[in-house]
């Protein structure tokens, strides 16, 4: 298992994952310009958890994508999204992994608190972000306007 930043080039198997192991993929965003624009704005933002052991037919050095986390820092606050391992391989510490390295890439830019977006109704997710140290903060609700 390694971890990684996503590259231009594993747009399509961030996608092609974030289908098969993250929640809210519907409601749009999710899309190749988007990820792309990321990448190109914050290239260590998109962090990849790689079975580095895995058949790469493609050649490209990635291996098979096990888990996600976008760790993305504006100067000012410290946000988590898209934080998604296989549902095969969860319970194997890849997620701790993934937020351990978020969560010092936050320290370095001086980050004090670290805030993730969690749906309401996604149980397994709330164990996972338990689990790690997170609480929800009841008094805040998220608005939003899609532009």
């Amino acid at each position: 298992m390694i971890l990684r930043f996503a590259t231009p080039d594993d747009v399509p198997a961030v996608l092609a994952f974030w289908k098969l192991a993250a929640e809210d993929t519907n409601r749009g965003g999710d899309d190749t310009a988007a990820v792309r624009a990321l990448i190109e704005r914050d290239p260590a933002a998109l962090r990849l958890a790689v079975d580095s052991g895995a058949d790469n037919s493609a050649g490209d050095g990635g291996g098979d994508i096990v888990g996600s986390l976008i760790a993305g820092f504006d100067g000012w606050r410290c946000h988590l999204y898209r934080f998604a391992v296989h549902p095969a391989r969860r319970r194997q510490g890849i997620g701790a992994m993934l937020l351990a390295d978020a969560e010092e890439r936050f320290r370095g830019f001086g980050g004090r608190r670290a805030d993730a977006m969690v749906l309401d109704d996604n149980s397994l997710a709330h164990h996972a972000w338990a689990a790690a140290g997170y609480t929800p903060q009841d008094d805040w609700r998220r608005w939003v306007k899609s532009l």
